[in-house]
């Protein structure tokens, strides 16, 4: 076996050994939605399409790191108008922004299945440093990781034009997740 086979060997072994392990989400088992008002009605849409990988490691919280992509033309609000709606320039603006994204920069135990992440949130081009609490508990052979993420849209700039106007739609918005990592 050549030297750097068995070192990636080692490595991956220490890795597991510490009980880190790189999960990407399960689609089926997972969710992201924006919960918003409309006319001052709650309104939650999810997202049908993301890609979300999780390094986390249980024994040290501290080293975990987490990445989010959302593409921005799979938001459903249940009408395909609707739909179409909010892929366009004055919303997502999804041709040219067709992803929204996360990057963790870092993941801090908060107590016994909760941790603390902080972060970089890209939309529409727009980036800004965010935190959230965040629990995580193990669930038949996965890793169950539940929060919410408070935003608002304005700063994103989605909702431009007359859709500024937060009489029609609250600007604010919370991202909720459900993410089964395996």
């Amino acid at each position: 076996m050549k030297k750097s086979a068995l070192l990636a060997s080692l490595l991956a072994a220490v890795s597991l050994a510490a009980g880190a392990a790189v999960l990407k989400a399960d689609p089926a088992k997972s969710s992201v939605s924006a919960v918003f008002k409309q006319m001052n009605v709650p309104v939650e849409s999810k997202f049908k399409k993301a890609n979300i990988v999780i390094d986390y490691n249980a024994a040290a919280p501290d080293s975990s790191k987490a990445t989010v992509e959302i593409d921005t033309a799979s938001l459903d609000l249940g009408d395909a108008e609707m739909n179409k709606e909010v892929a366009k320039k004055e919303w997502f603006n999804s041709a040219q922004f067709p992803k929204a994204t996360f990057v963790s920069s870092a993941i801090k135990s908060a107590g016994a299945g909760k941790l603390n992440v902080v972060g970089k949130l890209t939309i529409k081009g727009k980036a800004q440093d965010v935190s959230f609490p965040l629990t995580v508990k193990s669930e038949g052979g996965s890793q169950v990781f539940d929060g919410t993420l408070p935003i608002k849209r304005l700063a994103f700039n989605v909702g431009e034009g007359e859709w500024k106007d937060t009489g029609m739609v609250a600007d604010e918005v919370t991202i909720k997740f459900h993410v089964v990592g395996q």
